[in-house]
């Protein structure tokens, strides 16, 4: 029985890098995977998706209108998918999360998300909230904060390495934009 599934982590957790793992081992194994990340994260040079490692691979890009359920099963008739994997899923739409558990429910796809589960500010993004709400399996991945604690959060940066405390949800960045820490130093970094 085919299951959707939520990898979800802080910045700098090797979700990517997990999520191009698993990639390899299904292609090891002959089996075709189709890989999807969101459109408005381009900062892959080469590859849609990219892990800091230096592991790449080329990826379908969706948008907020995108009918991944549409789009797959297409790709599915005429080259039969073992799985789906999905990054930067925080940017699904709660649609298109429901459309991913339709695959794994009524097509028989294993649909595997990667994504961050909160914001800078320590909200839920729509895809997460989703995703923490509907998956058949939620695996907590794990980052270190500077202390040596787990790392949970994400602080927002400026260029001077000051927290910043409001703005857009979206931002796209990385080690320049953000940093991953444990709660109690996110809210020792945001108290000031």
């Amino acid at each position: 029985m085919a299951k959707l599934y939520f990898y979800y982590a802080s910045m700098n957790a090797g979700k990517s890098t997990t999520l191009l793992q698993a990639d390899f081992n299904y292609r090891e194994r002959g089996m075709q995977t189709m890989l999807w990340t969101a459109r408005l994260d381009d900062r892959g040079a080469d590859s849609a998706i990219e892990s800091r490692i230096g592991l790449g691979a080329d990826a379908h890009r969706y948008a907020s209108e995108t009918d991944l359920w549409a789009e797959v099963v297409a790709a599915h008739k005429v080259e039969p998918l073992d799985c789906v994997l999905v990054d930067e899923a925080q940017f699904l739409t709660k649609g298109q999360v429901w459309q991913l558990a339709r695959l794994a429910d009524e097509a028989g796809i294993p649909v595997l998300c990667y994504g961050l589960r909160t914001d800078f500010q320590g909200e839920l993004f729509p895809g997460s909230a989703a995703l923490l709400g509907i998956a058949d399996t939620l695996v907590e991945l794990k980052a270190v904060c500077h202390c040596g604690r787990k790392a949970s959060m994400n602080l927002r940066v400026d260029e001077s390495g000051a927290a910043v405390k409001a703005g857009a949800q979206t931002e796209i960045g990385g080690n320049d934009r953000y940093v991953a820490l444990c709660r109690r130093h996110f809210s020792e970094a945001l108290a000031g």
